[in-house]
């Protein structure tokens, strides 16, 4: 019985030992940021200029902005949690054919951007983003499509819940923090301890502008329902694209019909296009 006692008292200090590390280090399981950029927009021929953007609370952001020609709106991107702007040149790309303006920015403690990432820091980032094309730019906001990828959708959708941007779209995207924890560390009391929300669903309750939702059954890191409910909490009008493939790899799998589908749906939906000259 002693040994028995024993036992379970090292199985619960060592419970309490791994809890207590991961309730210390939650954004280094959040946040993998990387600092060196590997390559620029004009290495796929694309034509773009640097920008710097200050923060409310006196970070730089560094961004790329990638203009086209008669545009038809503003792509504002926010990406994942992993790697920097130039993991993403592939979206410029896609967005550059569509006929759309984009601007890629790094969150704080990315790429060439000051600080170090928080969710209230990347709050920040994207007001000070959105600020830079209405203000700055002078782009009306319903000429603005909000396009998150994976952390970055929490972002985007948090963004439209305050601003009125013509479209939101959302790739890859979980309800919240605490839902997808929960899922991948079932053993640990995640909902307790988490210091992180991004809670993408709550925002979708006050999203009024068109959504859509892509999201692949194939997803390694976040779980396909995810998605599944944040479009059931969407209003009207909206579409749920399915993809193919992996979490950093499924849009590419669908590639020709993910740029139909959702050029169509921006298309159709971003109100009436004005010109944007370069």
């Amino acid at each position: 019985m002693r040994m028995l006692l024993t036992l379970f008292s090292l199985l619960a200090v060592s419970y309490l030992a791994l809890v207590l590390l991961i309730y210390v280090g939650q954004s280094r399981m959040v946040y993998f940021p990387d600092k060196q950029l590997s390559n620029t927009p004009a290495m796929f021929g694309l034509d773009y200029s640097s920008v710097s953007i200050a923060t409310a609370d006196g970070e730089t952001l560094h961004g790329w902005w990638v203009p086209v020609p008669d545009a038809k709106g503003t792509v504002l991107f926010f990406h994942g949690n992993a790697g920097n702007i130039s993991h993403r040149i592939n979206y410029l790309t896609m967005f550059s054919r569509l006929g759309y303006n984009t601007l890629l920015f790094d969150y704080r403690g990315y790429g060439q951007s000051s600080g170090t990432p928080s969710e209230s820091g990347t709050y920040l980032d994207a007001e000070a983003a959105w600020q830079h094309l209405t203000v700055t730019q002078k782009i009306a906001s319903e000429q603005i499509v909000l396009f998150g990828e994976s952390l970055g959708g929490a972002v985007a959708a948090w963004l439209t819940t305050r601003e009125k941007p013509g479209l939101l779209v959302l790739a890859s995207t979980f309800t919240s923090v605490p839902a997808l924890a929960a899922q991948i560390y079932p053993f640990l009391p995640v909902r307790w301890i988490s210091r992180f929300d991004y809670n993408t669903l709550e925002s979708l309750h006050s999203v009024t502008c068109p959504v859509f939702i892509a999201h692949s059954p194939q997803d390694e890191i976040v779980p396909f329902q995810h998605s599944q409910q944040l479009f059931q909490a969407a209003s009207e009008p909206k579409h749920f694209l399915t993809l193919e493939g992996g979490h950093n790899n499924g849009f590419i799998f669908m590639q020709p019909t993910w740029q139909r589908a959702l050029g169509a749906f921006m298309d159709q939906h971003l109100n009436s296009p004005l010109k944007f000259s370069r």
